[in-house]
């Protein structure tokens, strides 16, 4: 580990120099088994994402955030404004989650998970491999005079990056309005709805920019993540860290000389090569330990395992593990806190499914017209003026429906005359008037209840209020 003088580096960022300039990184292509297994999560999450907005389930599609709407599709179920306690709760579901996850592996989910990642690391920089070459190709390059050989790879590499910037661009459209709607869009012709193609190319800059330019400072500076780090890791998180005690000993590291008795001369495994420094990429070293910056994306300990295996010493210097595994030898322990965590998450799953399981296709509602008194009908009857509303979550149309009165005894009057027809995944609204007997009021203000049927069977109930004359109470 640093010594205490030697913690300048936490004084700023890899990425900006002394002067405050940006300070590009270059870092070398990754390979190893963590690289092999990360492409297989990231090429999984990559179909998934742009499968997702196409898939149906029961009609509706598997996942859509619908924000203009409020319409929300989570794994083919349908969330409506009225569900919007449901969406929240899955939403701290999931912050809780990253949060446990957090405490116990630390920045996994950014090195394995995040979009971000996925998208520069397995896609743009993969790209960037493929046209302007590894590192030091990369950095003769950039050094290079404007010759053909760089406009011509600086215009293939700009081009591709952003034909990709678009279809990403197309995808996360097609979440936020709905697949079908995009292919319609597609099919109709971009003049047809220019203002939907101006969104579009705005998105498609934004992407461009981000995975073009700005890259890893979204992990270092724009993405609050990092910062978040320091609340949730301990010394009993697992990470991505570097054995100093075996790599130190007492005289520090120092590069490997043939036929050098390096645990005589009192120096650790860390033959200082700075491969793990060359294939980070956020251009830090780990060997100063846990930082900001560090994504856990273990390329580090790819490379640093194939130079233990080059120079004949144990893998590992280079792991995951925690600082008191490092430091004691500790076992990973179920902390309290862990224990914490995933009590409150497992109450909350709980909760949430529950009130998934008592969620009904079919919402209505009832109001009394604001500011209308009660009605007087002949002698005995007394008349509320009402707006109802259905709300049908199913992808099927409900038809011949009508509102009926349940209690007390009464008889409901359609403003339209006519039966209700709700369609698929849409609402019907309209005007009703509700009359009782005055005998069965037993208070100026009483709670009625009321019932949704449709072809005779019931599919909803819902209460309102109704007034009458104070005199009946």
């Amino acid at each position: 580990m640093a010594d205490q003088g030697k913690e300048v580096f936490r004084d700023s960022i890899g990425t900006v120099t002394d002067d405050g300039k940006r300070s590009w990184i270059f870092p070398k292509k990754p390979s190893g088994k963590f690289y092999e297994y990360r492409k297989y999560v990231s090429y999984f999450l990559l179909a998934f994402l742009f499968l997702s907005p196409f898939i149906k389930v029961n009609g509706n599609q598997f996942l859509m955030f619908n924000v203009m709407e409020r319409r929300f599709n989570i794994f083919g179920f349908p969330f409506w404004p009225q569900d919007f306690h449901l969406f929240v709760i899955s939403m701290i579901i999931g912050v809780i989650f990253v949060t446990l996850f957090t405490v116990v592996f630390g920045r996994i989910f950014c090195g394995w998970i995040c979009p971000q990642t996925i998208f520069m690391e397995m896609v743009f920089r993969r790209i960037e491999y493929w046209i302007d070459g590894d590192r030091g190709a990369q950095i003769r390059l950039q050094k290079q005079a404007w010759n053909a050989e760089k406009i011509r790879k600086r215009l293939l590499k700009w081009s591709v990056f952003f034909v990709i910037s678009f279809l990403i661009a197309n995808v996360f459209l097609a979440y936020l309005i709905g697949s079908d709607e995009l292919i319609a869009y597609i099919t109709d012709g971009p003049l047809a709805h220019i203002s939907t193609l101006v969104a579009l190319l705005i998105f498609t800059a934004v992407f461009y920019f981000v995975f073009a330019w700005f890259r890893e400072q979204v992990c270092i500076i724009a993405c609050p993540y990092g910062r978040l780090q320091g609340v949730l890791l301990d010394n009993k998180s697992i990470v991505v860290a570097y054995d100093h005690v075996r790599g130190e000993a007492e005289n520090g590291r120092k590069k490997i000389r043939k036929g050098e008795d390096r645990k005589a001369l009192g120096h650790g495994d860390c033959i200082d090569c700075f491969q793990c420094v060359h294939v980070c990429p956020t251009g830090i070293d780990i060997r100063n330990g846990t930082q900001l910056e560090c994504v856990n994306c273990t390329a580090c300990i790819d490379a640093c395992d194939h130079m233990m295996e080059s120079v004949n010493l144990p893998k590992g210097l280079i792991r995951y593990a925690s600082e008191d595994n490092i430091a004691r030898k500790d076992t990973f322990r179920f902390t309290a806190r862990m224990k914490g965590y995933t009590a409150v998450l497992g109450i909350l799953i709980a909760v949430l499914t529950g009130m998934l399981f008592l969620r009904n296709d079919v919402e209505a509602t009832v109001l009394r017209l604001p500011g209308q008194l009660y009605e007087r009908k002949g002698e005995h009857i007394i008349s509320n003026v009402y707006t109802y509303k259905i709300i049908n979550k199913t992808v099927d149309a409900i038809e011949d429906v009508d509102i009926r009165l349940m209690s007390p005894e009464g008889e409901v009057k359609l403003v339209s005359g006519e039966r209700i027809n709700v369609p698929e995944q849409g609402l019907a609204e309209g005007t009703l008037f509700i009359e009782i007997d005055r005998a069965f009021l037993d208070d100026d203000q009483m709670k009625i209840k009321l019932g949704v049927y449709s072809d005779g069977k019931l599919i909803e109930t819902t209460t309102s209020s109704f007034l009458g004359p104070r005199s009946y109470q």
